[in-house]
């Protein structure tokens, strides 16, 4: 009998900014390659360009500007309304003032940090507000977030810092302690102590790494969790919760985990709590939750506020215990049957193991995997285009480890697929939206790594996917499903949309868990992601030359308005640069060497380069043409082929002899000279190749291991023809290089 096709449903659901900001205006092995993934290690081989201006740590910025006597300006993020919007100029007058301007005796903490220092201003960020009042109660999360022994008095140079996570790492971000004011008030966050600043700053550093204030307004409060602490992140509609959710949230704080809660749309209950405004949880020991309103006052009236009757009910013991434990009048207690009636989402970020306290049992393990939708190639849609949905990135998942307590007595794996997209908030300023996305998951022969093809998912249904797809920065969702192998399959709604994400799945293991594991990207298997790094997220502003300033106007000039070139726009710019240095006589490059070069240094993957990507570039096709003159002796703009192994090996590159018969057979004329183009493009390649060796030789041993899907990718990125020794799946080293 003929087979029938699966057909599914994909339901969707698109938020309008104001539902989008849920806010008032005003052991398991599992699959999945993290950094050791092919787009990963590829990608991370143009880590140097990077380094093209030297990234200054605080302690090196802040000791400068001591020694110096004067005050950092921060010029990556200038007191002036670059700042602070990018869609319209705002309506009141702002003034950017330094604490010592505003106040006497300004402080960075009094008392320490807590919950009571954030009242909201007048930007529509209670979102990011709730996130930080639920920091305050964990102080090894607030103190990574907020490195201490910063002050306004010793070793005081008008600089601070903040640490985010980012998408696998911890960043450090530096802001001057200029702030927006009005009225000598401050407009955005502050504390209810006039002279306490580490919450305003706080926001500053968060709106630097988003490139403005107007980024913050509207948000979801996952967001934030997981910036402050790298968790993986819960979200529950409350009219559709799962009838263990109390247990849920009070096994979640036992662990550490973060939560907050909201109310959609823009009105006010009939107990007075602000509909689209955020509160934070601090706790669900007993049936009775305790919240806190970031703007600063209690808004409920129903039972359990504070002059209900219902706190007759309970014995004088337990009430006094309560009430000391709503230390401010912004904090109050609702039943957890009122909560859920009266609330329309929970949202709970789970902290992953750096995160968690040195007594909280890590009770789950979770990796951090990279990857993209790319037009054209792997951004397939939903499962709604069966021509193009096969094509999508796909993980796979092995699930070995049970859970304690089976489900209606069938042994099963508690998991959280969590789907997040990178960098929409911060591209606001060029019209960039969330994507609306989701995830499907189907299960898999054991030890069945291949690609799926298009077949299989017209003819085998998934064994679970996410509710809908949501146009949100993350969707997750949480899954207990039988022992076995299984392949995610994370997916933009339509076909043809862009976008990078990264996939974590947040594995809960038993006491009996193994600590070994493991993770698969396509069948390409690799090792956990390691604790992130710190890296810096500041660049020292340098003056330009003479001849930067050239470069700048002419790159503007061609890259239009995103500063960006592509592979034919970078051909225009090299013609116009090459045309006013008359020591380097060519025509210019062709489309295919700027393609080459456009690989080599893409920092971003985006198949184009920026002016400092650009840069860099061309600070190396300067020293590549030096070594070109010294071999050029007719000036005919082209070298001998037989010149060319001195000139390989002077720009560092040291190659067998089967290379240097391969570059001479590719690269030489008839009349065996190689021209400038190629000669570039030769390099070009060269040094690609290297970077993805490199990228894949982890133990630096000079060999690596690679499959056929990873060969195929190592000698597509790297763009050179070479002679590859192969035993036993290993890949040697060819070539060396001096370091």
């Amino acid at each position: 009998m003929k087979k029938e096709p699966v057909v599914e449903k994909t339901k969707v659901k698109v938020l309008r900014d104001t539902e989008a900001s849920l806010e008032a205006d005003g052991n398991v092995d599992y699959g999945i390659t993290g950094a050791n993934s092919i787009y990963s290690a590829i990608l991370s081989r143009n880590e140097a360009v990077k380094d093209a201006k030297r990234l200054k740590t605080f302690l090196e910025l802040r000791d400068k500007y001591v020694t110096k006597h004067i005050l950092f300006e921060d010029p990556l993020f200038p007191a002036n309304d670059s700042s602070l919007f990018y869609s319209q100029k705002p309506e009141m007058k702002f003034e950017w003032k330094r604490p010592s301007e505003i106040c006497e005796d300004p402080q960075f903490i009094v008392d320490g940090a807590n919950r009571t220092d954030i009242c909201q201003g007048t930007l529509g960020d209670c979102w990011l507000l709730a996130a930080i009042a639920c920091l305050t109660l964990n102080e090894k999360l607030l103190y990574r977030v907020i490195p201490p022994e910063q002050s306004f008095t010793e070793n005081y140079a008008g600089i601070f810092h903040f640490q985010f996570w980012r998408y696998g790492e911890w960043i450090d971000v530096v802001v001057d302690d200029r702030i927006p004011t009005c009225d000598n008030q401050l407009v955005f966050t502050k504390s209810f102590r006039k002279n306490e600043f580490w919450s305003a700053l706080l926001e500053k550093a968060y709106a630097k790494l988003h490139g403005s204030y107007e980024a913050l307004k509207g948000g979801n409060t996952l967001e934030a969790m997981e910036d402050f602490t790298g968790g993986v992140t819960e979200f529950f509609e409350l009219s559709e919760a799962p009838a263990d959710l109390f247990t849920i949230m009070r096994k979640a704080l036992e662990r550490g985990s973060l939560m907050g809660s909201s109310i959609d749309v823009s009105t006010r209950t009939d107990q007075g709590l602000v509909r689209g405004h955020k509160f934070h949880l601090n706790d669900s020991r007993i049936r009775l939750i305790r919240l806190r309103n970031p703007w600063g006052f209690v808004l409920w009236k129903g039972r359990w506020s504070a002059k209900s009757d219902e706190w007759s009910t309970i014995s004088t013991a337990d009430r006094e215990n309560l009430k000391k434990q709503t230390v401010e009048t912004s904090e109050f207690w609702m039943s957890f049957d009122e909560f859920k009636k009266t609330f329309t989402k929970l949202e709970m970020c789970n902290l992953t193991p750096d995160g968690l306290q040195d007594d909280v049992r890590m009770t789950w393990t979770v990796s951090v995997n990279e990857g993209r939708w790319v037009r054209g190639s792997s951004a397939g849609g939903c499962r709604n285009f069966p021509d193009t949905f096969w094509t999508n990135p796909q993980y796979r998942l092995q699930l070995y480890e049970e859970d304690d307590d089976p489900e209606d007595g069938q042994v099963v794996c508690t998991v959280v697929v969590a789907l997040m997209q990178k960098g929409r908030r911060m591209q606001r300023h060029k019209g960039a939206k969330f994507l609306t996305v989701g995830f499907s998951i189907y299960k898999v022969m054991q030890g069945q790594n291949q690609h799926l093809q298009k077949d299989f998912f017209l003819y085998t249904a998934s064994t679970a996917k996410c509710k809908s797809y949501i146009n949100l920065r993350e969707v997750s969702e949480r899954f207990r499903l039988p022992p076995g192998e299984y392949a995610i399959i994370p997916t933009t709604f339509e076909p043809h949309e862009e976008g990078e994400f990264i996939l974590r799945p947040i594995v809960f293991v038993s006491d009996r868990a193994h600590a070994n594991k493991e993770i698969e990207h396509d069948g390409i298997q690799g090792e956990k992601r390691k604790k992130p790094k710190v890296i810096n997220f500041n660049l020292q502003a340098e003056e330009e030359t003479e001849e930067e300033k050239k470069f700048r106007a002419i790159y503007k000039q061609i890259a239009g308005e995103d500063m960006e070139i592509c592979a034919n726009e970078l051909k225009t710019v090299m013609k116009n640069v090459l045309s006013k240095h008359s020591e380097i006589k060519t025509e210019g490059f062709s489309l295919e060497t700027c393609r080459s070069m456009i690989a080599l240094m893409d920092t971003d993957g985006s198949g184009k380069l920026n002016l400092q990507e650009f840069k860099h570039l061309w600070k190396k096709i300067k020293a590549w043409q030096l070594i070109f003159k010294q071999y050029n002796q007719n000036k005919s703009c082209s070298i001998s082929s037989f010149e060319m192994r001195n000139a390989v090996n002077d720009a560092g590159f040291h190659l067998n002899k089967q290379l240097y018969d391969i570059i001479a057979m590719r690269y030489a004329d008839e009349h065996l000279n190689i021209d400038f183009d190629s000669y570039i493009c030769c390099f070009v390649r060269l040094e690609g190749m290297f970077r993805a060796f490199n990228a894949f030789d982890k133990d630096g041993d000079g060999i690596i291991k690679l499959n056929v899907l990873e060969v195929s990718c190592f000698v597509y990125f790297s763009g050179l023809c070479c002679i590859l020794c192969f035993t036993s799946l290993k890949l040697k080293s060819a070539f060396c290089r001096n370091q």
